[in-house]
């Protein structure tokens, strides 16, 4: 008569607290700094939106109280001291679905495989699928929260100065547009899984590193370049007597309409009531103005779409890993 052993239990996450603490003991240097660098840029966020932000506020009062006047004081080092924060925390922000890829390639996955320490994991009752499920589960947790939470605070201090510094980002700017919703936190997430299936391949920590970061930075371009297109944009037209193409966030496309409904691209030179203008104008036999464009009511659809695109190529990646290893492992079982 046998006795079946019971199978350790697991935590949320799926992994047992044995391969939990397993985990959290092999990559600690990992998770301390990543807490660091959330905490860090949280509490800059903070400042940012708060005595920051309301410094820049009476910096720019001030400014338009001088307009006219000779001579006029107002809190300048306030304004610059909000716009360099703003850049290098939106910037920051941005940068963390890079971070988490060349971590994910080089250590967590194709490092563990180049010294042998997954083999061992394996040789200790722990299965390759239980063990890639662990590092893909718990650093994606932590990866998710730790991202989110920065997109939130990021979105308040863009917030809070919208409306009261002349010189903040518009929604539509870059980075702006990013570094506000949840398409990092998406990122985050493909670039975790795009750099464990590259470690996967790659087996090796550097080739690991340079693929994942190469694979998250051209999702990311891909992103860019698709979402707004994936979404159906406003056109207006306009007369030639006022400045240009009307219409205020994100530019597609944008210029003069001839008369035979021909599209021109923007030639850049102003309204018609301008004699110069007047003349390239009706060398173009131009009748108005175009642009196509998103306006601000786009935003979050935009949002979402990229989001769920970028979060099926996770998803995609996670299986593509999983498949991977489990083939590895079964080839070398046969093998035996």
């Amino acid at each position: 008569m046998t006795t079946a052993t019971a199978p350790a239990p697991t935590t949320a996450t799926g992994a047992s607290p044995h391969l939990l603490r397993w985990l959290l003991r092999l990559h600690r240097p990992a998770l301390y700094v990543w807490t660091a660098t959330v905490l860090v840029l949280a509490a800059a966020l903070l400042w940012l939106g708060g005595p920051l932000t309301d410094a820049a506020v009476t910096g720019w009062r001030q400014y338009d109280a001088c307009r006219g006047a000779t001579r006029c004081a107002y809190d300048q080092d306030a304004i610059l001291r909000y716009k360099d924060v703003y850049t290098y925390t939106t910037w920051a922000v941005l940068a963390l679905p890079l971070l988490v890829a060349g971590w994910a390639g080089a250590a967590l996955i194709g490092g563990e495989l180049e010294s042998g320490t997954a083999h061992l994991a394996w040789t200790q009752g722990v299965s390759p699928t239980r063990w890639l499920a662990a590092k893909l589960a718990v650093p994606g947790a932590l990866t998710a929260v730790g991202t989110a939470l920065l997109v939130v605070l990021h979105r308040r201090a863009w917030l809070a100065g919208e409306h009261g510094i002349d010189t903040a980002k518009p929604w539509s700017s870059l980075e702006t547009f990013y570094a506000n919703g949840p398409l990092p936190v998406a990122l985050a997430l493909a670039g975790l899984t795009a750099g464990a299936l590259v470690g996967l391949a790659k087996r090796r920590a550097l080739a690991a590193l340079v693929d994942g970061l190469s694979a998250t930075l051209a999702l990311w371009g891909t992103v860019q370049l698709a979402v707004p297109r994936l979404y159906p944009a406003v056109t207006t037209y306009t007369g030639l007597r006022h400045d240009g193409p009307a219409g205020s966030g994100i530019t597609l496309d944008s210029g003069v309409v001839t008369a035979d409904g021909t599209r021109v691209p923007d030639v850049f030179c102003g309204s018609a009531e301008y004699p110069r203008c007047r003349a390239v104008y009706d060398k173009l036999d131009a009748v108005g103005f175009y642009s196509t464009y998103h306006p601000s009511s786009h935003y979050w659809p935009l949002q979402w779409t990229g989001t769920g695109i970028v979060l099926a190529v996770a998803v995609l990646s996670a299986v593509a890993a999983f498949t991977l290893i489990a083939r590895r492992t079964a080839r070398k079982a046969n093998t035996v």
